[in-house]
């Protein structure tokens, strides 16, 4: 499938990220709020250089010629990211002076040094000299002074300068240090802010005493990171430690330098670089919008979103604690943000310190900085009970610290397994196996996010907890699989990629297509972050043109184009973005009825639908049959989802997106999980006595 069937999977990444930019100009969040959108949106177009980008780029130098799904070379793909690129840029340029105007009239005012006071300039000229110049180093560029090295994301300044008017010039470069913050706070009760490259500009004198400067200009330094493992790795943590140390080295993709620049200079760090084949950007504001996330942190809680605490889930506080009594007692599902993640951590932690539990397993893809899970296996394996961790070191830009805590489980006694070279073990499930008397119960968790105490905070995800026997067995087989390349037989829940993910996905797509031509109610709605795969796309245009209604929503990249007659008629996608990030992934075929519906088949994931979550990852999808999970995730949280329109993007059939308007009747499906009570806990909140019943109004 190419050409029109399909749209470019990285333009429709850029239209992702302008949606998200487009959050920082919505006057409904608080104004430090819309600054972390507009920081969120140069932190993911970095990222999008560093990998996507980089990899297109690797193609082209390559001559591979290889077409995208929509029938585009690497080099007409990348001609058309710069411009889409460079466009997102121009607009984040452009909200950053709206923004910087409107803080200012609140209190929190970015400054230049001109604009400062007698006081201020004498406090400055104090800071400057003891706590920035001491780690400043001015590096001449001449003969014996070869280029520098700079590494990925490196700040930098460039000097032409010179010693009298008839004194031979100098060009000099000064890295900023990423120790030192990108802001300086002036003292006093007033929030005054200078950014770190005025600073040095202002005080160039005491760095180069006796030099006139000609010219100057600023630049940042964006390198390839991505890490492609060699399929004859024989060692994957000494293979990582080193690829991580030549990530800071690789290509560069992009430079950034400041509209200011001359052209001389510019050409110059380009040849010092080696970045001729770099994609160049100037900027006329302020360089590297990710970094204003730090004037996010300002004591100003008048400007961000009320704080939220999430609760922990009534099951457990039912049975006074104890996760194991509630799990026993009758599966449930923990919805975060709104549900604390701190009941995934309770779990874990009951299991180190309960005498009866006798082994622990679990997959670790991301577990941040700061992890409680880590502590608890650490604890457990200390406790003497047998803990595995399959620990991925392929999860991007967590590679360091995945090893890092790979080497602290191992020193606890934890057996830690690295799982297969060339497949991600993204699947997230942890199983508790505890002696009861006479027989050994197996506790399991299935999540659809990752074992992440910060992103818990932030990421909409489900926790899945049962003492299933079914789950219990096909969850020892997915870890069979990974630590012993056994492969999985006589599976009863749980559908596992690369088996057969993507063909278990197409026969239940088949299945509404069957109903449909026989007359009966047929409807698939599907939430993910991302949709690329084309043999499951070929399979929803197939659905929609034999008359199966498809809601989609599809917060990221989506490949498949709605809505045009004859091939996606009957197919809507909608993209939710708001103040949290929408990850979970749950799918839902009617299977006969009319949606929502107790008969209606519900799957939750771990999995997107994208080429490398059905053929390079491991990856679950497990059915929720219990009754009352299955009422919470469909009639709740999918219901919830498909009626928003205060946070909802539509997708037409040329590629735009349309944010919805609400009309007379507003629904923010993030303010309705805030404020209502917990919907996990008891089957009366799920029959409208204690929370509003959801009705699905409108359709696309």
């Amino acid at each position: 499938m190419a050409g029109a069937t399909l749209f470019n999977r990285e333009l429709s990444w850029l239209a992702f990220n302008r949606r998200v930019l487009e959050e920082a100009t919505n006057v409904a969040h608080p104004l430090l709020e819309r600054l972390r959108f507009l920081s969120i949106s140069g932190n993911n177009l970095d990222e999008f250089f560093m990998v996507r980008v980089a990899g297109l780029k690797a193609h082209q130098l390559q001559g591979v010629e290889d077409l995208s799904v929509d029938g585009m070379t690497a080099t007409q793909q990348l001609d058309a990211i710069s411009i889409e690129a460079d466009a997102l840029v121009v607009a984040q340029q452009a909200e950053w002076m709206v923004l910087q105007q409107a803080l200012a009239e609140q209190g929190v005012e970015v400054v230049t040094p001109d604009q400062l006071s007698a006081e201020e300039k004498v406090w400055l000229a104090d800071h400057f000299r003891e706590q920035v110049l001491p780690v400043l180093t001015p590096q001449a560029i001449d003969p014996s002074h070869p280029f520098p090295f700079i590494p990925n994301g490196g700040f930098s300044l460039v000097f032409d300068l010179r010693q009298g008017r008839k004194a031979d010039r100098v060009i000099e470069l000064l890295m900023i240090p990423s120790t030192l913050p990108r802001f300086v706070r002036l003292p006093g009760r007033r929030i005054r802010l200078v950014a770190i490259e005025a600073v040095v500009q202002a005080y160039f004198d005491q760095i180069f005493p006796g030099f006139e400067r000609v010219a100057s200009g600023v630049f940042r330094v964006l390198r390839d990171s991505d890490i492609e493992v060699e399929e004859d790795a024989e060692d994957l943590v000494r293979y990582f430690r080193s690829a991580i140390k030549r990530r800071r080295r690789g290509r560069v993709i992009r430079l950034e330098f400041s509209a200011d620049t001359p052209p001389d200079l510019e050409a110059m760090v380009r040849d010092g670089l080696r970045a001729d084949s770099a994609l160049i950007a100037e900027s006329a504001g302020f360089i590297g919008v990710a970094a204003l996330d730090q004037l996010v942190d300002v004591d100003r809680p008048d400007l961000k979103f009320p704080p939220y605490t999430p609760r922990f889930p009534e099951r457990i506080l039912e049975h006074d604690g104890d996760c194991f009594a509630a799990i026993r007692a009758k599966d449930f599902i923990v919805h975060h943000p709104y549900e604390s993640f701190e009941v995934v951590v309770a779990f874990l932690r009951q299991a180190a310190e309960d005498p009866d539990v006798v082994a622990i397993k679990q997959t670790l893809y991301r577990a941040g900085k700061q992890s409680a899970i880590i502590d608890a296996l650490v604890a457990a394996a200390e406790a003497g009970k047998s803990v595995t961790a399959v620990v991925e070191l392929k999860a991007r830009f967590d590679e360091e610290q995945n090893l890092m805590w790979a080497n602290r489980l191992e020193r606890a006694g934890v057996q830690v397994i690295y799982g297969f070279v060339e497949l991600k073990t993204h699947a997230k499930v942890s199983m508790v196996i505890r002696r009861e008397g006479s027989i050994m119960r197996t506790y399991c968790h299935f999540g659809t996010g990752n074992y992440h105490p910060v992103t818990a905070k932030i990421y909409t995800d489900l926790s899945y907890f049962t003492a299933s026997r079914r789950a219990a067995r096909d969850a020892a087989k997915l870890f069979n699989l990974v630590t012993g390349y056994v492969q999985p037989k006589g599976l009863e829940l749980l559908t596992l990629s690369p088996r057969d993910l993507r063909s278990k996905i197409v026969a239940l797509i088949d299945a509404e297509i069957a109903n449909a031509k026989e007359g009966k109610p047929s409807a698939i709605w599907a939430k993910m972050n991302s949709l690329v795969d084309a043999k499951v796309i070929a399979k929803l245009y197939e659905a929609s043109e034999a008359g199966v209604s498809i809601d989609l929503i599809v917060r990221g990249v989506c490949c498949l184009r709605p809505g045009v007659a004859g091939m996606s008629s009957n197919i809507r996608v909608k993209s939710v973005i708001g103040r949290f990030l929408e990850h979970s992934r749950i799918f839902v075929f009617a299977n006969g009825a009319r949606l929502p519906h107790r008969k209606a088949r519900v799957f939750i994931s771990s999995a997107d639908w994208m080429p490398r979550n059905f053929d390079r990852r491991v990856e679950y999808m497990i059915p929720v049959e219990n009754p009352t999970v299955h009422a919470q995730v469909l009639d709740q949280i999918m219901l919830a989802n498909m009626i928003d329109n205060e946070q909802s993007w539509s997708l037409k059939s040329d590629g735009s997106y349309v944010r919805e308007k609400p009309g007379r009747r507003h629904f923010n499906l993030h303010r309705y999980f805030m404020t209502n009570p917990s919907l996990s806990g008891r089957g009366a909140a799920l029959e409208g006595k204690a929370v509003p019943k959801l009705r699905l109004t409108q359709r696309g």
